[in-house]
């Protein structure tokens, strides 16, 4: 199978490119915006320059290269900046969805979108595959029509990933990550406030771009819960991250959601329910303690 990944310089598009680039029987095309990223790590990588929001270079790529499966992760996932910058979300979470979903159904390519747990409104979780989407901000809003364009687009083979709170390390630098946040404020003797109001599953990165790999290699259709099995508040995870690095835990000040003043509104409680994954897929993601010693590893910081 050949796969195209959008998305390659993203967490979980490195993940992707980590797991699959030397996966039996899987020729990977990798594809971001600009010059390749992950040269230096990967370089027999085959990269294309790729901006999905150009219906006619979706088109012309797909074309050139002919993917049997597409993997598209690339996406503004900036909460608050979707809310502020709406057009540009639309743009990036919907229109782009639109030209990759056309083309493959064109190419008889099978694609696997990403989306996410913020498509429902957090009145109640965890959450299986049926439960009924309510958004309560623009970012959430934009991936349900994303999801809403995948169903629809005739003749097109697709799964949908819907995901929750994904954390993990990034080559080159980029966004933090809770585990680390927290880690490091710890050790520089920093208090900090943590959310206790608000519980998700969260998801490792590498669990998952392992959840993403096996909808492709399944070909599977229809729509998937991929993410952690453990309901946690982020106080509960900062908790979990202290004691492992055996930090002190009298720094860390319970807040409710309320004490952030954020242009976006967050859904209070999300989190899925993943047996659909586990029994179709064979889908089985770490724990968080598991994680968090993955992750110590990576910054290497285990003695």
């Amino acid at each position: 199978m050949k796969i195209l990944l959008t998305g390659s310089h993203g967490l979980l598009g490195q993940k992707l490119v980590g797991l699959l680039y030397q996966q039996p029987g899987v020729e990977l095309v990798a594809t971001s915006r600009g010059a390749n990223r992950l040269a230096d790590r990967f370089p027999a990588l085959p990269y294309r320059p790729l901006d999905v929001t150009n219906a006619a270079q979706v088109s012309q790529v797909l074309a050139q290269e002919r993917p049997t499966h597409l993997i598209h992760t690339a996406a503004m996932t900036q909460v608050d900046e979707c809310e502020l910058n709406q057009a540009a979300c639309w743009l990036h979470n919907v229109t782009a969805v639109a030209h990759l979903a056309a083309a493959c159904a064109s190419l008889d390519i099978h694609l696997t979108h990403l989306s996410t747990d913020f498509i429902f409104n957090g009145q109640a979780g965890p959450l299986a595959e049926d439960a009924v989407p309510e958004p309560i901000n623009y970012y959430g809003e934009s991936k349900l029509a994303a999801e809403r364009i995948v169903q629809a687009t005739a003749g097109l083979r697709w799964a949908i990933a819907r995901t929750v709170l994904v954390y993990g390390t990034l080559h080159g630098g980029g966004r933090s990550n809770i585990v680390l946040w927290v880690r490091d404020s710890l050790r520089k003797g920093q208090k900090i406030k943590v959310v206790a109001d608000q519980w998700r599953t969260p998801t490792l990165a590498e669990d998952l771009a392992q959840g993403c790999w096996l909808l492709a290699y399944y070909s599977a259709q229809g729509i998937y819960h991929i993410s952690g099995r453990e309901l946690l508040t982020p106080y509960e995870m900062a908790e979990q991250v202290a004691d492992f690095f055996g930090l002190d835990k009298g720094l860390l000040e319970r807040v409710d959601s309320t004490t952030f003043k954020q242009p976006a509104k967050r859904p209070p409680r999300t989190g899925f329910s993943i047996v659909k994954a586990e029994k179709e897929l064979g889908y089985q993601p770490r724990s968080f303690a598991a994680a968090i010693a993955l992750l110590a590893q990576q910054t290497e910081v285990l003695t």
